[in-house]
């Protein structure tokens, strides 16, 4: 098993796990060499691939899956809401960029006209940069169904499951995929990895993720993963996603503490090669690995 795992974010339902890694693998490698770390090949780098659960059938009636998302569709609740905090977010980050939101408050009934001033205003933004609402919706469509859907949920744990073994290291968690390996790591003692880096992470937003974490926060506070002892979160201070940019606040739990740092990723905020090749990201990789077995 490698000894760095990555776990993917939204959006790759049409790629595979190879195809993926092509990518993924050399932008990390780039991302330690700037760190002055550790020489790796892709036999030290493992993607955990899901995407292919989100992808729906080629032909037949058409009962789960993700049909193609209509702007002028009225947005599920959740969805809805969870657009509304990324443009308010978009919008304080970006005021030279992005109009600020109407009066459109959470849980109040969604139309086409707000979804679709919402989609106008976050592809102005950098987290959007090149990419169209459609995608936008893709990306709201998946999140809620991973938080909603406990089969849905379950194969995806699988799916991490299968890629970590006894060799891995370091977990590292890609917008969605910060939340997957954050469960698959808090949830399952018995996949024990001594550091995560999340990256990108929805983690901190209140209401629509955190408080649907498994297992739940208690009092407010996030429960530390198990067997985890280095935690490092890094997000672009422009990424939406990332609403909540410290996730320390949340989930210290003691002598353990999570290192927030912030990254410049451009135009692209979001992206996840871009996060991968800032040498940030890779000093986070290289102090894992620097340990002899991986621990503090």
């Amino acid at each position: 098993m490698a000894a760095i795992v990555i776990v993917h974010g939204i959006g790759k339902q049409y790629l595979g796990p190879h195809t993926l890694h092509t990518a993924v693998a050399p932008a990390l490698r780039d991302g330690v060499r700037l760190a002055d770390g550790p020489a790796l090949d892709d036999a030290d780098i493992a993607t955990a691939f899901y995407g292919h659960l989100f992808r729906p059938p080629g032909s037949g009636r058409v009962i789960k899956g993700e049909p193609l998302p209509d702007p002028r569709d009225p947005l599920d609740p959740y969805e809805h809401d969870l657009l509304l905090a990324w443009w308010t977010e978009a919008a304080r980050l970006e005021p030279e960029r992005v109009p600020a939101p109407p009066d459109a408050r959470p849980g109040k009934a969604p139309t086409p006209y707000t979804v679709q001033r919402a989609l106008y205003a976050l592809t102005r933004s950098r987290f959007l940069a090149r990419a169209g609402d459609r995608f936008l919706l893709g990306v709201l469509r998946q999140v809620r169904r991973y938080l909603t859907e406990p089969d849905l949920r379950a194969g995806i744990q699988e799916a991490v499951a299968a890629t970590v073994g006894p060799d891995t290291r370091v977990l590292v968690g890609h917008s969605l995929g910060s939340v997957i390996a954050y469960e698959a790591l808090a949830a399952r003692p018995a996949r024990q990895v001594p550091s995560l880096v999340t990256i990108g992470s929805p983690l901190g937003i209140p209401h629509l993720v955190f408080d649907r974490l498994t297992p739940p926060p208690e009092q407010g506070r996030g429960q530390w993963p198990t067997g985890v002892d280095r935690w490092t979160n890094l997000c672009d201070r422009r990424d939406v996603v990332a609403l909540t940019k410290r996730l320390g606040p949340l989930f210290d739990d003691g002598d353990r503490h999570i290192r927030d740092v912030l990254v410049d990723n451009g135009w692209q905020a979001h992206a996840l090669e871009h996060h991968l090749t800032a040498a940030e990201t890779g000093a986070a990789i290289t102090a894992a690995l620097a340990e002899p077995d991986g621990r503090r």
